[in-house]
């Protein structure tokens, strides 16, 4: 048996490295992901969310009532975005998500802190996610203490005493227990939807290259769009199976509440299943081999599942960082599945999220025959 050759190991060695280096996929695999991992963790992950919009419905514009306000956006947690001129507005952009928080101020809330006569405001959050609001919330503690410090002087400083000179009513809506599986379970048939059918579908593609098959589907009569429509077809059925699957049991062991908006869930969960084998297909005509399809497919789904405020609260990343998660469908298709289930909105309030998964299906599919074709040629 011979010893072991320090010069056949460079050899090797330098062979390996120069097949590294023609591998452009995984060369830039290796230096993009720990960068990409760096930069989203340190500067786009934020558990503790601030400046989140806020609605008001201020039927008191007495100085009081102007002192609360300018508390709650010193506090750093609230930044009002919006004046509401009625309750309904109000409730309607809590419900489609415009707003994190809605502050209503009594028309007798100035009256009522002079006369020390039990004044109150109200604060309905946006709970569907309890990551995003609970800082918050816990800030609102102090709101009563620190509000009206310079407003209350003389005899109405003396009538209020040691007590708060109003309190602060929390209404969680849509989650008030703050269960944090109410939020995570129906985002997990997003990132589970995107995991399987992206990756089976390139991967799948990928194989018949590697096999050889693919020369003689090729061969056939076949017209790309026909060849693309009968590969995709079965794993629509997958998809739709895994919805079943996954809903069923979100019901059954997490009693997650199924508010409504079928119809709208329906034709996201379509739209979503048909972008995602469309990506998978696109992959699947850049990458020749199975790894690096695999590689690919592991690249769309990081910033998938970390942008697009599956794990982390969407409003609590930087605005460059909540531009690139509006660019991702994972994103709007969870906007589809949380307000569909946990708020019972329906297509005309979910409009806007549903037409950027059309379009992401109307891009990606275009993209990918014509890549398609450029591989026939």
């Amino acid at each position: 048996m011979r010893g072991l050759s320090g010069a056949r190991i460079l050899a090797v060695l330098i062979k390996e490295f120069i097949q590294l280096t023609r591998d452009r996929l995984t060369y830039a695999m290796i230096l993009i992901l720990p960068i990409g991992q760096l930069l989203l963790f340190g500067y786009a992950i934020n558990n503790d969310p601030r400046d989140l919009p806020t609605a008001v419905l201020a039927q008191d514009q007495g100085p009081m009532a102007r002192s609360t306000l300018a508390a709650l956006v010193n506090s750093g947690y609230f930044k009002i975005v919006r004046t509401a001129a009625s309750p309904r507005e109000l409730d309607e952009a809590v419900a489609r998500g415009e707003v994190q928080f809605a502050l209503t101020i009594p028309a007798d809330f100035t009256r009522r802190v002079v006369r020390g006569d039990q004044a109150q405001i109200l604060v309905e959050a946006d709970a569907s996610d309890p990551a995003a609001t609970g800082g918050a919330i816990s800030a609102l503690a102090s709101l009563p203490r620190v509000a009206l410090s310079r407003d209350l002087v003389g005899p109405v400083a003396a009538r209020a005493g040691a007590s708060d000179p109003f309190e602060v009513v929390i209404h969680r809506r849509y989650n008030p227990e703050a269960i944090t599986a109410y939020n995570i379970v129906p985002g997990l048939l997003g990132v589970i939807l995107s995991m399987t059918l992206v990756m089976m579908t390139a991967l799948g593609v990928t194989r018949e290259y590697e096999r050889g098959t693919m020369e003689s589907l090729l061969a056939t009569p076949a017209r790309p769009i026909e060849v693309m429509i009968g590969k995709l077809a079965p794993y629509v059925a997958v998809g739709l199976v895994q919805t079943v699957v996954i809903l069923v049991l979100a019901k059954a062991l997490f009693a997650v509440p199924m508010a409504g908006g079928w119809l709208a869930l329906a034709l996201g969960v379509l739209l979503f299943i048909v972008g995602s084998l469309a990506l998978g297909f696109l992959i699947s005509t850049v990458a020749r081999t199975q790894l690096q399809a695999m590689q690919m497919s592991f690249f769309y789904m990081m910033p998938s599942i970390l942008l697009s405020g599956f794990m982390f609260p969407f409003r609590g990343m930087p605005a460059w960082a909540q531009v690139l998660g509006s660019v991702i469908p994972v994103t709007h298709f969870l906007r589809v599945v949380r307000g569909a289930l946990l708020k019972g909105l329906d297509t005309a309030q979910l409009w806007p999220s549903l037409a950027a998964l059309g379009l992401f299906v109307i891009a990606i599919a275009g993209l990918a025959m014509a890549r398609y074709r450029t591989t026939l040629d």
